[in-house]
């Protein structure tokens, strides 16, 4: 089971915002590289970088900063946000990303995401992010109304990395995380699952590998200090 810290963009700073609302952001850092340094001196090999900015305007918009990252840290990355073409995936994987999530473009044009998996195979995820059961899309600014459990089993027939799943009214709210919804989400489908939303202490490191998710990511908490990467990992290893 990986461990991710999240690295959220916004305005070329590290971020985080509250159930995904931008009138409610909290900025941490103003240099993303220095945090992503940090995050690897203490023991982290992935990072989870979400590009706000691009995800509210439809395209890459902290290439810079990523490339940084990528240049400086041997560390595997994967990144959301703004990607909702073919050139802007080729672009960034081109920069030596691990992988790429799709999120508003799977939801809203499954026949163009299928094509764009095939073309890019076990190089994309599938960015699920949901209110309850409701599919959430465009920097979680719109409701599609889809069923999260029936998207995810339709995704799943790709030849798709993992699947991204982010519980938006736990999501910086350090309350723990959607463990009944996050288990149902894993015995759906065969597809490695990565669990992010209300991720706080090590106990809910612990009910998350007993349900069996490929990876977990961790925001505020590592920031507010109530985890830490190297306890995370330590759990990891049991």
């Amino acid at each position: 089971m990986d461990i991710l810290p999240a690295i959220d963009l916004r305005g070329g700073k590290c971020v985080r915002l509250i159930q995904g609302r931008y009138d409610n952001q909290i900025t941490y850092r103003e240099n993303p590289l220095e945090q992503a340094e940090e995050f690897f001196a203490q023991g982290a090999r992935w990072l989870h970088i979400v590009d706000l900015d691009g995800a509210k305007e439809g395209r890459p918009l902290h290439t810079d900063v990523v490339r940084q990252i990528l240049s400086r840290l041997p560390m595997k990355v994967e990144l959301g946000g703004g990607l909702r073409d073919e050139e802007s995936i080729r672009q960034m994987l081109d920069l030596g990303l691990e992988r790429v999530i799709i999120g508003t473009s799977a939801v809203s044009n499954f026949d163009w995401f299928s094509k764009m998996v095939h073309l890019f195979p076990k190089r994309l995820a599938l960015g699920l992010d949901a209110r309850g059961f409701r599919v959430a899309s465009e920097g979680w600014l719109k409701e599609t109304g889809g069923n999260l459990l029936d998207f995810a089993r339709r995704a799943s027939q790709l030849p798709i990395a993992a699947i991204i799943y982010t519980d938006i009214e736990k999501d910086g709210m350090l309350s723990g995380p959607n463990l009944a919804r996050t288990e149902e989400l894993v015995k759906a489908v065969t597809v490695p699952i990565v669990a992010a939303g209300g991720v706080t202490t090590i106990q809910d490191i612990k009910n998350l590998k007993k349900i069996g998710v490929s990876g977990i990511i961790i925001g505020r908490a590592l920031y507010e200090r109530t985890l830490t990467i190297g306890e995370a990992l330590k759990e990891t290893k049991q």
